[in-house]
């Protein structure tokens, strides 16, 4: 077949076409795990997959945008959580016996030997003035008390009794006037994992100086 002019006319193939760009694998690991949560691993295969998917290159573009965001949420939630993590470790590790300075403490951070500046009203503890036993203090703690880590929770009365029990003031501190003072853990912190009882010695008037030094303590 010819055109008019004398050319022959072209032929037309239409199931031809440029081959379509591939998607790209770098980016489709973004996205998966960002997904699954690894959000630092989703973040720097996003960051590698951006320029791999520019126009004209591997398709992919969303899914490496998309791992970006979610590894930056990612990396933000694991930021979070190993604040969290370090902010209760610090806040539940044992002071040593006698501090160096006064400082602010959540009960569960009290050991034997601790001085307490002043004893708080009865009921729940929770943070306490700890103090030198060389400064002026109202008590101390003199004996420790641990429950069994697999004890199912014992009741409130039960725990405290059982602390109580264990709370005994020698002979010489009792001729002094001091009396005992027993903290058992509340439901909620044995929930969280604490197992630890505490025996205070209260003094009858605030004064210096340890009790562990005196009576054969």
């Amino acid at each position: 077949m010819t055109t008019p002019a004398g050319y022959p006319e072209a032929y037309y193939a239409p199931g031809w076409g440029a081959t379509p760009a591939r998607t790209d694998g770098v980016a489709v690991a973004a996205l998966v795990t960002g997904l699954l949560g690894l959000g630092p691993v989703a973040l720097v295969l996003g960051l590698v997959a951006l320029p791999r998917t520019r126009p004209g290159r591997r398709r992919g573009r969303g899914l490496a945008v998309a791992g970006v965001v979610l590894g930056g949420l990612g990396v933000l939630a694991w930021a979070a959580l190993t604040a969290v993590g370090v902010g209760t470790a610090l806040a539940t590790r044992p002071l040593p016996g006698d501090v160096a300075e006064p400082v602010d403490a959540r009960a569960v951070q009290l050991v034997t030997g601790s001085c307490v500046a002043e004893l708080p009203a009865d009921g729940p503890v929770d943070r306490v003035r700890v103090v030198p036993c060389a400064d002026v203090h109202g008590a101390q703690v003199v004996t420790a008390y641990t429950f069994a880590d697999d004890l199912p929770w014992p009741g409130q009365d039960r725990a405290s009794a059982t602390v109580a029990a264990a709370c005994d003031l020698t002979a010489a501190e009792q001729e002094r006037g001091l009396h005992a003072v027993a903290w058992a853990p509340t439901e909620r912190s044995w929930a969280s994992g604490d197992r630890g009882g505490l025996c205070l010695a209260v003094l009858p008037e605030p004064g210096t100086g340890s009790l562990l030094d005196v009576g054969g303590r």
